[in-house]
């Protein structure tokens, strides 16, 4: 029989008939892909991508160094670009200067930076929109309580 899920390009989601009966891993790639895709648009209206994010905030951070920055960004790592490429491209956008081997955010950095915080921060309310305070404690609580299991 041929259902309204089974075929191609139906979404599966809050609304689909048969979405309770998905494994919590696939809901955990699922809204992964949703948040990635989503910040990925947020961050485009700056022309940058996460990892020039997660750049930014650690040199607000106080990371200033090239070294310093691989360091608070490894957990970050993945398949992202080398830090030096994140910082060339920084710099090209003048967002970011070097000086002496330390790395600073510019005025026009610091602008963008603010900009950005403001994008993230409505990003992030988005995400948990109509989401109680205890329900999203619960959440995490439940993802930590996985994490330690798999660990």
């Amino acid at each position: 029989m041929d259902t309204a899920h089974d075929r191609p390009g139906h979404v599966h989601g809050p609304g689909c008939d048969h979405s309770a009966d998905k494994p919590i891993g696939w809901w955990l790639k699922h809204v992964d892909r949703l948040i990635e895709s989503s910040l990925d648009r947020t961050l485009a209206g700056e022309g940058i991508g996460r990892r020039h994010w997660q750049t930014l905030n650690a040199i607000a951070g106080g990371a200033d160094t090239a070294a310093a920055l691989d360091a608070s960004l490894a957990p970050f790592r993945g398949t992202g670009p080398e830090i030096r490429m994140v910082l060339d491209q920084l710099r090209a956008k003048g967002w970011v200067q070097e000086a002496a081997g330390r790395v600073t955010i510019t005025p026009a950095g610091a602008a963008a930076r603010g900009r950005l915080v403001a994008a993230v921060r409505d990003h992030r309310a988005r995400i948990t929109d109509g989401i109680g305070d205890d329900e999203y404690r619960a959440t995490i609580a439940v993802l930590q309580r996985i994490a330690r299991n798999l660990s």
